[in-house]
């Protein structure tokens, strides 16, 4: 989530939690909890006829810093932070970057054309628009820098394209701002629907057509539950109002003759999918876009893609609330026949127990490793087919370190200086864990059945298989103070060969080659290791 609530208390606590596959998330007493033994071994077994979910992508948003050094900066500083997003090359042994297989693209509300006049603060909150705030004429040259991250992706091979707006565009909102005054309720002008729709699906129509940039999805709501009124673009919407947009865009949609698909929810926590207790006009998601006793329901619209997304802000706090959640929200979404997606992550929040060294205190490592546990518990509690952090690069201030970015991007006259004046950029901590997923569990890998004997709150695994067959890649990561063996039993399959990438405070995917495939496999305290089996 973007946010305002960056300013938050130094003093933020981790949760310590464990995960792990199978429906009992009881953690033994004394794992994890410093009495292990100088080195452990885990007695891993994979089994990969026990499927789960089919991953889709593993995404960045482009909120709101790329539009700026896309646009503004010099060539060789955006050129690299692109590999940095996009390639899937290792070379000689170390990997280019994270290969994102997904890419959110922000559809601007005009706040940037509008300068100070927009009542965002921060001029590196503001986001363009291709409609002018002015007569509302539209302008493909806006939003160039995103223009230019998309293309990028596209040319690296990134495979799933999702447009988003968190405002409608300023010259179709009541307050013409881009944030709201209007509360719980839609900002956009009561006589505006169609007209917003049709301004989504031009711009879609405009991308394909022009770019060969074919949108998967399209979000056109975000957040709803909150009440946006300063600070960055943003608007409440009632479950109401987010039906009878979705039947506007859907029509729109159709008559481009377009594939794109509408994805719905963008909740800003998970609970929000499927809470029945207070403001039920922007509660309970599931049921009230996706159950036809829902005077809301839209699941039968052609374009509405049947996939409910929601963000991972807010019900990560601890190890129960993390299971409990996301579990409730595989359940709820299996039974209306919806895929699940984690669109949007970052570590905000201010109920992060007790047993994190304090962000005054944590290194980028410590931040990147709850990261993990955070992607871990997603994917094996929550199901989610697609998995997006929040967002790929900003400024680092506010001694946020890399709390809300992969990629550090300071300009010219430092971190609080003016952003559209060069710089340079800096990978994090955060990229390159991300990179332990992204990089190696590629499109269309299906999540098999992990399991550990010393699973933990500090220890914890899952694993994935290529779609055809050849691929076997599992993710450890250790909280922990002690090394663990975690080679794998995985039943009659074959291995040729095994490689592994480690994430530590002084590794960033270091790639390693396992001599024999009955070696021992070491994962190091503070760490994230990802194992890739080619299997015959």
């Amino acid at each position: 989530m973007k946010k305002i609530r960056y300013i938050l208390s130094a003093w933020l606590l981790l949760a310590a939690f464990s995960c792990n596959d199978g429906p009992d998330p009881t953690i033994a007493p004394d794992k994890g909890s410093g009495n292990e033994t100088p080195e452990g071994s885990e007695n891993v077994v994979i089994n990969l006829s026990q499927t789960y979910q089919t991953i889709e992508s593993f995404s960045a948003s482009d909120c709101w810093a790329p539009n700026y050094i896309g646009t503004y900066w010099a060539n060789e500083e955006k050129e690299a932070i692109a590999k940095l997003l996009f390639s899937a090359k290792v070379a000689d042994g170390q990997p280019e970057g994270i290969g994102l297989s997904g890419w959110r693209f922000n559809l601007g509300g005009g706040t940037a054309q509008q300068g100070a006049a927009s009542g965002i603060e921060d001029p590196a909150r503001r986001a363009e628009s291709f409609m002018s705030p002015v007569d509302g004429t539209l302008d493909w040259t806006k939003q160039a820098g995103q223009q230019y991250f998309l293309e990028k992706a596209k040319q690296y091979g990134c495979e799933q394209f999702v447009m988003f707006s968190n405002t409608p565009p300023v010259y179709l909102t009541r307050n013409g701002k881009g944030y709201s005054d209007m509360g719980a309720y839609s900002n956009l002008k009561d006589d505006s629907y169609d007209d917003f729709a049709k301004y989504i699906a031009t711009v879609l129509d405009y991308f394909k057509s022009n770019k060969a940039i074919n949108f998967t999805y399209i979000s056109p709501v975000n957040e709803p539950q909150y009440n946006w009124e300063s600070g960055q673009e943003g608007s409440g919407w009632q479950n109401s109002e987010i039906k009878r947009l979705t039947v506007e865009i859907d029509k729109a949609i159709e008559a481009k003759g377009l594939n794109t698909k509408i994805l719905l929810g963008e909740s800003g926590a998970w609970n929000y999918l499927y809470e029945t207790d207070g403001d039920a006009g922007r509660k309970n998601v599931i049921y009230n876009l996706f159950d036809n006793a829902s005077s809301n329901y839209v699941g039968d619209l052609t374009h509405v893609a049947p996939v409910i997304a929601g963000h991972s802000y807010w019900t990560d706090g601890s190890w129960q609330t993390m299971v409990d959640v996301r579990s409730q929200v595989a359940s709820k979404a299996s039974a209306a026949g919806l895929k699940v997606y984690q669109t949007e992550w970052s570590m905000l929040g201010d109920g992060y127990g007790n047993e994190f060294v304090g962000f005054d205190n944590a290194s980028y490592m410590d931040i990147a490793l709850y990261m993990s546990k955070v992607i871990h518990c997603d994917l094996v509690y929550a199901n989610v087919s697609s998995w997006s952090y929040w967002t790929s690069l900003d400024l680092e201030r506010w001694s946020h370190k890399n709390r809300f970015l992969l990629i550090k991007v300071t300009p010219a006259g430092g971190d609080y200086g003016d952003i559209t004046q060069s710089g340079t950029h800096e990978a994090t901590k955060t990229l390159w864990v991300l990179g332990n997923y992204s990089l190696f569990i590629r499109p269309d890998y299906k999540r098999v059945e992990l399991k550990m004997e010393n699973t933990s709150k500090n220890l914890f695994g899952s694993a994935y298989l290529s779609p055809d067959g050849k691929k076997l890649v599992a993710v450890y990561t250790n909280l922990s103070s002690t090394r663990y063996d975690v080679r794998a039993d995985i039943g009659s399959a074959e291995v040729n060969s095994i490689k592994t990438y480690t994430t530590s405070q002084t590794q960033d995917l270091a790639e390693a080659v396992v001599q024999n495939v009955g070696n021992s496999i070491f994962v190091n305290p503070a760490s994230v290791l990802t194992v890739v089996y080619d299997l015959k």
